[in-house]
């Protein structure tokens, strides 16, 4: 495997592209296409995208029906065509094209010496219809520069690129009500193409941008748009050059539009993650009805990009031989940005929103739980002074603010044990204190002692028994307490620990009566507590949760001079929630740990969310704490399939009730042979 390649990884780049045209000189505007197809080959882009009717301008107006444009027409992309032999990409160009006595405005598909396919806009405006026939009843062969198949709802597969498959449409097409890109997605398009000549106005990069995302969104697709720019005749309207890629709802790139010189955009679809997206989502093969069904056997173009043979599979049976270079190879860079913290946005706006989304999820979740259980109902929280009791502490309060009951409902108790520091144990005071809550403290250290005493266990061999034994009765002493003062006990283990089975079965932060932390991750968690801060929603509480935000991770179960640093066993939190994010989403080792690589390399590379580390991680490292991830998320299934109620905060749930569903005898054998094959 060519571990560095983009398109080994499933990735293919793709350019959305506004020259400056010449209107009514399709020699010149082909040849322009020629020089820029042949920059962006040497960038290794394989779908480069063109303006509608870009071969001629779009505004020629009643010239589109002179024979002498139409023939220069079919001239310029007969030179395109062959100009296009020896070029990688596959081109897409708007041009009118003649058949049977009508004139239709279609995207015409050119790769390897040959016109691979014409797609006739569907359905010309009532303006257009004084030049342009519409095409959505049109199922052809058209003789264009040797022959193509003709007709819309085209979905165009490219062998050599698995997961690339594009389907085009035109204009306006993209904004009717069933547009054709719905009906190519359900037959399978993950690269949908709108090529566009809409006058420039002062909403109408934001509307096709804003249609753009909703659609890709919807069908699980990427978009690829080029519109008109400079050199459309400027008579009655101006024209923007707006281009744009979007993936379903990220906007990958933007033009700046309004230039007179050549412009647009390149990224990199992620066509594997499309693709594995739709195997864990069946609602796009759900939709498929009998007549898409039947679109697909009807309008399908298939070739491939490689030197060998080129096969045209069509409505009309055709075949011709081609040749063109080979897919690039090696390491050509990665146009994207991947997203070190997946749980966590960048921008600062989207950051505070998702942070008090979260929060009020957690809040009104335990806020009825505890009106089911009864309207007096305490909520007892174990305050261990770390992140997640914390989160799980302002949390019940909140539900008591919901609820309009007193923060003293809520009993918090810490429970010091033979590793418990002074910092810790002064912060869970210090919290409790400020935000009003009943505050009890129960040292569990005598307990302790005397069951290691029973179990002939000496006092100083800090084995698992040794961390157990404290785990297990701070839970005892919790559920007890709720039984004694009439409450329920509030979980803290949150999303990350569940992944890595970093808890105690059965006690601990494994079981409570209910979780409001099972759906947020660590890397999230540390994130409210920030936005909490920056409420100011509990004035009292500063000094104490920043302290907590500034201390490192620890279980605190074993007494040393070295604290015990729960990282350090299981390594960074921020790249196993990275690991958690793409598994479940459903790459493959190899790919995470490309992703990862690409994330993490560099440490002045790429954005952060505020208040994050800048650190880096080489492939090795990456590599080694991913076969660990695996390791134990498979190891710790039996956890998480007796786990407790709690709300889902994320896309994402592990809940056995809803989420993550495996057996818990399966070994990760396979997937960790998968990983064994990246490079070290």
């Amino acid at each position: 495997m060519d571990f560095a390649n983009i398109y080994a990884q499933g990735f293919a780049r793709v350019a959305a592209r506004v020259l400056p045209i010449t209107p009514a000189d399709p020699a010149a505007n082909a040849a322009a296409i020629i020089e820029d197809v042949k920059r962006l080959a040497n960038q290794g882009v394989c779908l480069a995208v063109y303006p509608e009717l870009c071969i001629t301008g779009a505004t020629c107006a009643d010239l589109f029906r002179q024979p002498a444009l139409l023939d220069a027409t079919e001239d310029a992309i007969a030179a395109l065509a062959g100009a296009s032999s020896n070029l990688l990409p596959l081109v897409i160009v708007g041009a009118p094209v003649r058949w049977l006595n009508r004139v239709y405005d279609c995207a015409v598909v050119v790769q390897g010496g040959e016109v691979r396919a014409v797609v006739p806009k569907s359905y010309p405006t009532a303006g257009e219809r004084r030049w342009f026939a519409p095409g959505d009843d049109v199922c052809d062969w058209v003789p264009l520069s040797g022959g193509a198949p003709f007709a819309c709802n085209q979905v165009i597969r490219v062998s050599d690129i698995p997961g690339l498959v594009i389907g085009v449409e035109v204009g306006q097409d993209m904004d009717a009500p069933i547009p054709p890109h719905a009906r190519m997605a359900l037959n399978g398009a993950t690269v949908l193409v709108a090529i566009g000549a809409q006058p420039a106005d002062t909403g109408s990069d934001d509307a096709q941008l804003l249609s753009a995302l909703a659609e890709a969104t919807r069908c699980g697709t990427a978009f690829v748009y080029a519109g008109a720019g400079w050199g459309e005749s400027s008579t009655d309207t101006a024209w923007d050059g707006h281009a744009f890629i979007t993936e379903r709802d990220s906007l990958l790139d933007e033009s700046v539009g309004f230039t007179a010189e050549p412009s647009g955009v390149i990224a990199d679809v992620d066509l594997r993650g499309l693709t594995t997206s739709r195997l864990r989502d069946d609602i796009i093969d759900n939709n498929l009805t009998t007549i898409s069904r039947d679109t697909q056997h009807q309008h399908y173009s298939r070739f491939t990009m490689t030197n060998s043979n080129i096969e045209i599979i069509a409505a009309s049976p055709h075949s011709e031989d081609g040749v063109c270079p080979e897919i690039p190879t090696g390491d050509i860079g990665l146009l994207r940005p991947v997203d070190r913290y997946p749980f966590v946005p960048v921008d600062p706006r989207d950051l505070e929103r998702h942070c008090e989304r979260a929060y009020q999820i957690q809040v009104t979740a335990l806020a009825r739980r505890l009106s089911a259980v009864g309207p007096s109902s305490k909520a007892v929280v174990g305050v261990s002074g770390g992140l997640d009791s914390t989160n799980a502490l302002l949390v019940a309060v909140g539900a008591m603010d919901y609820l309009g009951r007193p923060h003293s409902d809520v009993l918090g108790i810490t429970l010091p044990g033979f590793a418990t520091s002074d910092g810790t144990k002064s912060n869970a005071w210090a919290l409790m204190q400020a935000v009003g809550v009943t505050a009890e403290e129960l040292d569990i250290r005598p307990a302790a002692r005397q069951m290691l005493a029973d179990l002939g266990h000496a006092e100083d061999v800090y084995d698992v028994t040794f961390e157990n034994v404290q785990a297990g009765l701070r839970t005892d002493y919790l559920f007890r307490a709720a039984n004694q003062r009439g409450g329920l006990v509030v979980g803290t283990g949150d999303l990350s620990e569940g992944a890595l089975g970093w808890c105690t079965f059965g006690v601990g932060d494994h079981m409570s009566h209910y979780n409001v932390n099972a759906g947020c991750p660590k890397t999230l968690i540390q994130h409210q507590i920030r936005w909490v801060l920056g409420e100011g929603m509990f004035p009292g509480a500063e000094a104490a949760l920043r302290a907590i935000l500034d201390q490192e991770i620890s279980p605190e179960l074993v007494p040393g001079a070295a604290l015990q640093s729960s990282e350090s066993a299981v390594g960074p939190y921020p790249l196993n929630d990275f690991f958690l994010a793409h598994m479940m989403a459903g790459e493959a080792p190899s790919r995470i740990a490309y992703l990862a690589w690409q994330a993490w390399r560099d440490v002045d590379d790429g954005d952060w969310p505020p208040d994050c580390s800048r650190v880096a991680y080489d492939l090795a490292t990456i590599k080694s704490w991913l076969g660990r991830f695996y390791g134990r998320f498979f190891a710790s299934q039996f956890k998480r399939s007796v786990s407790v109620d709690g709300p889902q905060v994320l896309p994402v749930s592990l809940s056995p009730r809803g989420g993550w569903a495996m057996p818990s005898d399966i070994t990760p054998a396979v997937w960790l042979q998968e990983l064994a094959a990246v490079p070290d």
